[in-house]
């Protein structure tokens, strides 16, 4: 029994290292297509290469150790400059790792075998023998071999070149099975091993030092930040005791002696609560590596060129936030190649570079995460989008004249939304980025859309660091207090009576030449009001993916970290109401959800415009 729960501990090792693996590469074969004479890349690759042939052999999983094999064989070549580094190959060496993944899924679900390797094998044995005419001939048909250029932010430690063994064209450092799984041989001092194989040495011999990481459990960490955010609360609720007593009694040793430990209380737990957020944030390249090869695959298949450019990868995200972003990003990558840049030709046309520019930007922005898509391709024209949109009817001709350009922009997430003149297997059928809206909306987030026709386009995302405790802007409405998130407050400005007018039934106010549509907090909740606005009013400018909303509130309360309890089954599908917090005089405060807030408004702006119709056309009758 020991021995089978070591077994499957070494099995979930192999598989998670094999998958960094394969991540890793995925980025440095783009990269050594646009690099071809770097050596310490190709020793690098190599090395992957040769430490997922040894681990898995020594596993016994053959068919991974003989995919490996033949993949090891023409990087080998390529090192020795018996081969020379062309789209043709890297192709094929890309295609392999796909089905590397598809090997390390089975071996997840307990199987391995029920994938045909024989075409993938074919190809690479055929490389191997020194032929590369017939390998994909139909991609570099139409005379030009388009590539996606990544600046890699590799690390330049030095590496060493793996020695091969004699007629066989790889090296031999893991140590082989002979019969028993757990029968492990020690290795000589002269091999460098992968951690894997660390780990398994470990078992037969202790190895001097301890390790500089360890993998923990996604739920223990999500446990772990639940016990930091109940802290928190206490912490908020000893802070305010802590004013109340101290009142009058400044003076005393004891209350001063208190005073002192409830500050360094405050100051551990706030040190505390950073510590645990950051042990579940992670860079955000974990979803920024897998661009270099799908931007690499789409140009070659649309016949374009596009150099891409990363920035950023070091930025770190939750890892709730992290999961959920590489959605849309793959949206806004495949849009920029497909329907942003253009062709070598009608590039040279407009005198601009053949090459496209793709850029993609990560950084921190206070308590935020900025993340840039912009393209230097044929932009979009407003007048275009405009008279779709009044096409479709999403807004009457009278209407779009008085629209800002953002505006404008914004209907390109409604659903269904296109412009795209031609319709392809990638994009062009009005899906997509009404996607990217909602993964947006769910996080909290806010998406902007700048554009300019023929020179380019650019889409901006602010998320939240973290997704658990959330810095909020507590307002009062009437007699209650809510937390709004404050990733979607834009702004907050006083208004009076008579700067509010009415559209179609709907209060709005003219915000920087925009129209702000408004909602009043109070009506929305059905409380009692409690100010006339004769002395003017506080509104909170928030927004979600593309939505701009102004809540009018009665008080604007400060700023303050709040915890996110869920309201259990019972409540949790109140709309407009993400969850609740507890603040330190022990009170439940409700912490607003701005995406349902806004739903919310507009389907009783909707109503109350039918009912005012009604109410003309029976005046009228």
């Amino acid at each position: 029994m020991v021995e089978d729960d070591q077994m499957k501990e070494i099995i979930n090792d192999f598989i998670l290292e094999s998958t960094e693996l394969v991540e890793k590469l995925g980025q440095d074969l783009v990269a050594l297509e646009d690099s071809p004479d770097d050596p310490e890349l190709l020793n690098e690759i190599f090395r992957s290469a040769h430490t997922i042939k040894g681990t898995s052999s020594f596993l016994g999983f053959t068919h991974m150790t003989e995919l490996a094999h033949d993949m090891e064989s023409v990087l080998n070549k390529l090192r020795n400059s018996e081969l020379e580094v062309s789209p043709e190959i890297i192709d094929v060496l890309l295609e392999s790792l796909d089905y590397v993944k598809l090997l390390l899924e089975q071996i997840k679900g307990g199987i391995e075998g029920e994938v045909d390797l024989s075409g993938i094998r074919a190809k690479l044995q055929k490389i191997d023998q020194g032929g590369t005419g017939t390998i994909n001939q139909e991609k570099t048909a139409k005379g030009i071999a388009p590539k996606a250029k990544a600046k890699a932010r590799r690390g330049k430690q030095p590496v060493k070149a793996v020695e091969s063994s004699p007629g066989q064209g790889s090296a031999t450092t893991a140590p082989q099975s002979t019969g028993s799984p757990l029968r492990l041989e020690k290795p000589s001092p002269q091999r460098e091993l992968s951690p894997l194989q660390e780990k398994m040495h470990e078992q037969v011999e202790p190895v001097l030092g301890g390790e500089q990481t360890i993998r923990v459990e996604v739920g223990r960490l999500d446990a772990l930040m639940n016990l930091v955010g109940e802290l928190v609360l206490e912490r908020n609720r000893l802070v305010q005791l802590n004013k109340n007593f101290v009142d009058g009694w400044e003076s005393e040793p004891v209350v001063q002696n208190l005073v002192g430990a409830i500050s360094r209380i405050d100051s551990l737990t706030t040190e505390l609560q950073l510590a645990v957020m950051k042990t579940r944030m992670l860079p955000i390249q974990k979803v920024f590596s897998r661009v270099p090869r799908m931007v690499r695959d789409l140009t070659r298949e649309r016949g374009k060129r596009v150099r891409l450019e990363i920035e950023g990868e070091e930025t770190e995200l939750d890892k709730s936030v992290i999961e959920e972003i590489g959605g849309p990003l793959v949206h806004l990558i495949r849009n920029a190649v497909d329907h942003g840049i253009e062709t070598p030709e009608e590039r040279e046309k407009r005198g601009k570079d053949p090459e496209g520019l793709l850029e993609l930007k990560a950084y921190q922005e206070g308590n935020n995460v900025v993340i840039e898509v912009a393209d230097d391709g044929k932009g979009m024209n407003p007048e275009e989008i405009k008279g779709k949109a009044i096409e479709r009817g999403l807004v009457s001709e009278a209407d779009a004249q008085r629209l800002s350009e953002q505006e404008v922009f914004n209907f390109i997430f409604a659903p269904g939304f296109n412009t795209a003149q031609v319709v392809t297997d990638i994009s062009g059928r009005g899906i997509g980025m009404d996607v990217v809206k909602a993964n947006i909306e769910k996080l909290n987030g806010i998406i902007e859309v700048q554009s300019q026709a023929g020179r380019g386009s650019k889409i901006r995302i602010k998320l939240p660091l973290t997704l658990a405790i959330i810095p909020s802007l507590l307002v009062g409405v009437s007699s209650e207090t809510y937390a709004i998130p404050l990733v979607s407050v834009l702004e907050t400005v006083r208004v009076f009576p008579q700067d509010i007018k009415c559209i179609k039934g709907r209060e709005v106010i003219l915000l920087r030449d925009s129209v702000l549509p408004l909602t009043r907090l109070d009506k929305l909740f059905g409380l009692p009001s409690t100010n006339g606005m004769s002395r003017g009013s506080s509104v909170v400018v928030v927004g979600v993916a593309e939505k701009r909303l102004g809540l009018i509130v009665d008080h604007l309360l400060g700023q303050e970290e709040v915890v996110l309890k869920s309201m259990g089954d019972f409540l949790s599908h109140i709309e407009g109401i993400a969850g609740a917090t507890i603040m330190e005089d022990g009170r439940v405060t409700l912490i607003l959800d701005i995406g349902g807030i806004m739903d919310l408004a507009a389907t009783k702006a909707t109503e109350k415009g039918k009912a005012a119709s009604i109410e003309v056309e029976a005046a009228q009758g």
